[in-house]
């Protein structure tokens, strides 16, 4: 049985194809390549886990085959190359992401052999490591045992910690749902999200994820650690005007502060319900409950949302913050983010931190929080409260005395 991982290439310069199959079997790949795009529908499969294409092709472009892609509903890695420049990758790169297909990373030929050896071989080792089990589970898990998992308990919430760059304090974190699956293990909202969608469940979620959240708020303050939790907030929390309400009678049956808990609204949340989100969001600011734009920059009018809501947090999204240390125009949009969220009094975060690099460079330009994998992992509250412990931010905590 072959067990290897296999990778399609689609160049319409042979010797390009050629070059980075050959790198991708010395790396251990089963790899095709194709220089005629025309024959690309007839070769696709779903059994490709990498797809790497170029988007000039004389016939048909890789734009044309993206959107062959995004019909089949593709679930393969996507990496784009072009001899075009950078604008041009990522305005397809946008363009995909919007169809729903995974693009993971673009390169512009000249390909350095160092560049293309780094890149397959990290993919090599995330792919081994996933072993499929992930796509398995999604298949195999079912919204009937969606309904059980909440009334057995199943679902918990993870915490990832979040940093002040200038002091290295802990400044809160942020909840993240997960299924702990009788059979399946550990399920990340990848494999979650679908079935909550499918079984019209997302507002049981989210109400699971703040009961969880306002409850581990409360423990932990008991022990005299005042951590602020972040909680995503779908449209369907804006659908009842007397949400405000209900968070203030949380924050009393819990006896926590108002700023404690913060709400994170991506801009697409806000345009779905927009009347009514103003007018909850208003009041839950004059609640003292801090508001975080989440994925800043990806949304539909990101400016006039900042105009119009009164956020306390600006969260720069992740996709910018990863290719800030390599990408000359992703720089440019995390160096504008920082300045306007200052300028408008907001506190900047940073998600997707994941190299000391990374970390400095946003140091280096004001960035106020950061939250990413060089900090940690999100993980259940105990071994956060452990973690605290073992990395001495105990000491940067606020304690605090229950009312």
């Amino acid at each position: 049985m072959n067990n290897k991982r296999q990778i399609l290439i689609v160049d319409d310069e042979p010797d390009i194809g050629s070059f980075i199959r050959d790198v991708a079997i010395d790396i251990g790949f089963k790899a095709t390549a194709i220089h005629q795009p025309n024959n690309f529908e007839q070769l696709y499969s779903s059994d490709f886990d990498i797809i790497i294409l170029d988007l000039m092709m004389p016939e048909r472009d890789g734009i044309e085959l993206l959107r062959f892609m995004a019909t089949q509903d593709a679930t393969a890695k996507i990496i784009l190359i072009s001899g075009y420049d950078s604008s041009v990758l990522h305005s397809a790169q946008k363009l995909a992401s919007e169809q729903g297909l995974n693009v993971i990373q673009t390169l512009t030929k000249p390909i350095l052999y160092e560049d293309l050896e780094t890149l397959l071989s990290n993919l090599q080792f995330s792919l081994n490591g996933d072993s499929k089990e992930a796509r398995k589970s999604l298949h195999l898990a079912t919204t009937q045992e969606l309904q059980n998992a909440f009334n057995q308990d199943e679902l918990q919430v993870y915490f990832q910690p979040k940093l002040s760059f200038s002091s290295g304090k802990l400044v809160g974190a942020e909840a993240l749902i997960r299924w702990n699956h009788p059979e399946y293990g550990l399920l990340l909202p990848g494999i979650i999200m679908p079935l909550v969608e499918q079984a019209e469940l997302m507002e049981a979620l989210t109400s699971e994820v703040l009961q969880q959240s306002f409850q581990q708020a409360s423990e932990w303050l008991k022990d005299g650690l005042n951590i602020k939790i972040a909680v995503n907030m779908d449209s369907c929390s804006f659908r009842d005007l007397n949400l405000p309400e209900w968070v203030e009678e949380q924050i009393r049956k819990y006896h926590l502060h108002s700023g404690q808990i913060a709400f994170e609204v991506t801009e697409t949340t806000l345009m779905q319900e927009l009347v009514k989100s103003l007018d909850i969001l208003t009041r839950l600011r004059m609640k003292e409950v801090a508001l975080s734009i989440d994925d800043f920059g990806t949304g539909y009018s990101s400016l006039s949302q900042l105009y119009r809501i009164p956020f306390s947090e600006m969260k720069i999204d992740q996709s910018f913050v990863m290719h800030a240390t390599t990408d000359a125009e992703a720089l440019a949009i995390v160096k504008m983010s920082i300045l306007l969220g200052h300028e408008l009094g907001m506190t900047v975060v940073a998600e997707g931190i994941e190299t000391q690099e990374t970390w400095n460079l946003l140091s280096d330009m004001g960035c106020d929080v950061a939250q990413g994998y060089l900090i940690a992992n999100p993980m259940p509250a105990n071994e956060l409260t452990e973690w605290i412990i073992k990395q001495g931010h105990i000491d940067y905590l606020e304690l605090t005395t229950m009312p």
